[in-house]
């Protein structure tokens, strides 16, 4: 039995969020167009917001923003390379994002591992700085 795929012509923003692959779940996708990290030719929408074919989305996931075209229209989660097809990101978006990423590794190097309770070495190495008089 072929199951005929039904064409759209708009569909649901939060739904075309999840199924592009932006978010996890179409809830963190509502929450998200909800709380203004999402704009539609550059305004603020709501999720039941229909999007049609050629629509510029700003799309912001934590600390990246992505600015994307819409190119397909698809209401099925499908593997990423199916959800790549959906849309095309801008040259200056990609960039932006790939010079913000490499910034956040190089800060990444410089931030500090001794986090929570000192090892057992280290607890040692602090008692004997006590126990020295210097402090």
């Amino acid at each position: 039995m072929v199951v005929a795929e039904i064409k759209v012509s708009q569909l649901r923003i939060d739904k075309w969020l999840w199924a592009a692959r932006f978010f996890k779940t179409r809830s963190l996708a509502a929450a998200a167009v909800a709380g203004g990290k999402v704009k539609l030719n550059g305004e603020r929408v709501k999720a039941a917001r229909a999007i049609r074919l050629g629509d510029e989305l700003s799309i912001r996931v934590g600390p990246y923003e992505y600015g994307v075209r819409v190119l397909g229209l698809s209401g099925r989660r499908g593997p990423a390379p199916e959800a790549a097809l959906l849309y095309a990101e801008s040259i200056q978006s990609k960039t932006a994002r790939e010079a913000l990423a490499a910034r956040l590794a190089a800060e990444r190097i410089y931030d500090s591992h001794e986090k929570g309770r000192p090892t057992k070495k280290a607890r040692r190495q602090i008692i004997r700085f006590k126990n020295s008089g210097i402090a």
